[in-house]
């Protein structure tokens, strides 16, 4: 499966992404605050390709003017996640691109897949205490906070970590998709000059108390 958005395709790992991947999910600054150690050598982002990034429903995330690898996205089932029709989120890109939008962007494509094409219903995405981007990824894409646990073993790093589940369902992903639609319709009104900037931030602030959807962007 290949997925397209405006700026990104997702498409599957493969081996001569090794060198790509590298030079990424080598930062400490990467894996670390996911659970996961930073990569060693090409070798051993092969091996990983191999063995963990050559599960379904696992992408690499690519630039579409350049074709290559800066970041990873994808689905996969665990103890958030144990039913048929549900999912965990799960996602990491490379540091000269943080703050560009592009995970959100990505991620939204991986829900419309997952609630259209896949038939799921619920898609859960977590994050552990001070991963603040991932936190505020999952505020922009609408998740909603289900709970705090506690002394998870986080095995590859050797640690016990407090972490954070938040839920999409398929009901809540059509209703922010809707709040997107006519919060951009109210920015076409403003960039044309139909209505003024406060008539924009009144129309905007009845959007959000009428969806409920602050955070959301």
């Amino acid at each position: 499966m290949i997925l397209e958005t405006e700026r990104l395709i997702l498409r599957p790992w493969c081996d001569d992404d090794a060198p790509d991947l590298y030079i990424y999910a080598s930062d400490p600054d990467i894996g670390p605050p996911a659970g996961w150690p930073p990569h060693t050598s090409v070798e051993n982002s092969l091996e990983i390709i191999r063995t963990v990034l050559s599960a379904p429903e696992t992408y690499a995330v690519c630039l579409k003017e350049s074709g290559k690898p800066i970041g990873s996205i994808g689905f996969h089932r665990n103890d958030l996640a144990e039913d048929d029709d549900e999912y965990e989120l799960g996602y990491w890109i490379g540091k000269p691109y943080w703050g560009q939008g592009l995970i959100p962007e990505a991620s939204r494509e991986m829900l419309r897949y997952a609630f259209e094409d896949l038939k799921m219903n619920r898609i859960w995405c977590g994050y552990y205490d001070g991963n603040e981007k991932s936190r505020r990824v999952q505020e922009k894409l609408g998740f909603v906070y289900q709970r705090k646990t506690e002394g998870i073993e986080v095995s590859l790093l050797g640690e016990i970590r407090t972490g954070h589940s938040n839920l999409m369902t398929k009901e809540r992903w059509k209703k922010v998709g809707l709040f997107l639609q006519q919060k951009k319709l109210l920015e076409t009104f403003l960039q044309r000059n139909a209505i003024s900037r406060a008539q924009y931030e009144k129309s905007f602030g009845d959007l959000l108390v009428l969806m409920d959807m602050h955070g959301v962007e």
